[in-house]
């Protein structure tokens, strides 16, 4: 739920009708905490099963990070193991990462997000991650228009049901209500080995499936790059002008590729660039990313690029790629008025490549990402 007032929830179901477990905050322990610092999970009857401490603090000084790194879960009769993660946590290896190594396959995620476009933004991560993890994330997010805080939603690997208020829109909220697939444990498997849906009917590429890739460029080849700043992180960007073609952007040694093909722009209005980054990110927190990343620039300037946007017109179909120096790689597209959309396609090959195909786009890009992240490097 997209929460109007002080107290967010998630509810599954009637507890007593149908068995389901309830993950609450009341508005009396919200007030008392003043932030998003530890979750209770109750059974049908009331008995507490699971009680999970916040890892990742986000500038919480009046809390302590736990002692001991806590990697709580709770079994369900109707959907296996649930795991507890909370707000600033689903941005590092312990606990989320962890949980997923564990062969947890569902996340219960309240979190008090403050939105950050262009990369960043709720429904745009939170998503992200539960394709790339290969697992169900149950988002509950506070409404507070003044700090940025909204969208919530219910994300699998092959379907998300969002909400995500826009400028104008009322403040009490709504309720999301999905059908979710029980995902089985994958035991050994982990986050690198699960990029994909592992659905046999889904329409995701594989290794030889992709074959229309853009190739790297030829040692004679060169762009006109230029550093932007975004999310306070320095970007090589290359403006994507042409009405299609291929495109290559690099940071150091890691590069982006991107092929495609407007089907709806006015350059006389909006602006684009293809946009790369490798390096640690030490603005409201310190993590190691690799980024490749299309955004509609705020102008028609480049030093434009990276800016905060939220509504876009031009629509394009596109296959962007990028080796990474890690497994743990995150995709996302998001487009006009705040709406996330499923890849058409997605392929992770040996090597660390790893490629996102989408077309016919149902509104006009504001971002299309692929988010790595390299938790090895945190503590360089």
């Amino acid at each position: 739920m997209d929460t109007g007032s002080l107290t967010p929830m998630w509810l599954s179901s009637t507890g007593q009708t149908l068995n389901t477990k309830l993950i609450k905050y009341t508005n009396a322990l919200w007030k008392l905490m003043q932030t998003c610092h530890f979750s209770l999970s109750h059974s049908s009857d009331g008995l507490l099963v699971a009680r999970y401490h916040k890892q990742n603090l986000f500038f919480e000084e009046s809390f302590d990070t736990p002692p001991k790194l806590e990697l709580i879960t709770f079994d369900t009769p109707f959907a296996g193991k649930f795991g507890l993660i909370i707000c600033f946590d689903i941005l590092f290896h312990d606990p989320t990462v962890a949980l997923v190594k564990m062969g947890v396959r569902q996340l219960v995620f309240p979190t008090a997000w403050m939105n950050e476009l262009p990369l960043l933004d709720s429904i745009q991560f939170h998503r992200a991650f539960s394709l790339g993890a290969n697992v169900t994330v149950l988002s509950s997010n506070l409404r507070n228009d003044q700090l940025i805080m909204t969208g919530s939603g219910i994300y699998t690997p092959f379907s998300a049901t969002f909400h995500h208020a826009v400028k104008g829109d009322p403040e009490e909220g709504q309720l999301l209500v999905a059908t979710v697939p029980v995902l089985g444990p994958v035991g050994v498997n982990s986050v690198t080995e699960s990029l994909s849906p592992v659905d046999a009917q889904s329409d995701h590429c594989h290794t030889d499936g992709c074959a229309d890739s853009p190739s790297p460029p030829s040692p004679g080849s060169s762009y006109s790059t230029f550093i932007g700043t975004m999310m306070h992180d320095p970007f090589k960007f290359v403006l994507i002008k042409e009405a299609e073609g291929n495109l290559t952007v690099c940071d150091g040694k890691f590069c982006c590729h991107l092929q495609y093909k407007w089907t709806a722009h006015d350059e006389g209005k909006e602006l684009y660039a293809l946009g790369a980054f490798a390096g640690t990110h030490t603005f409201n927190g310190r993590y190691a990313l690799q980024v490749c990343a299309v955004v509609r620039c705020a102008g028609l300037e480049a030093s434009s690029c990276g800016q905060k946007v939220e509504e876009a017109e031009s629509k394009m179909d596109f296959l962007m790629e990028a080796t990474f120096q890690t497994d743990y790689v995150y995709p996302s597209v998001l487009v006009n008025r705040m709406a996330i959309e499923q890849p058409d396609k997605l392929e992770k090959a040996a090597g660390g490549r790893v490629a996102m195909k989408h077309s016919n786009l149902s509104g006009g890009l504001i971002t299309a990402c692929l988010y790595g992240r390299m938790y090895q490097l945190d503590n360089e």
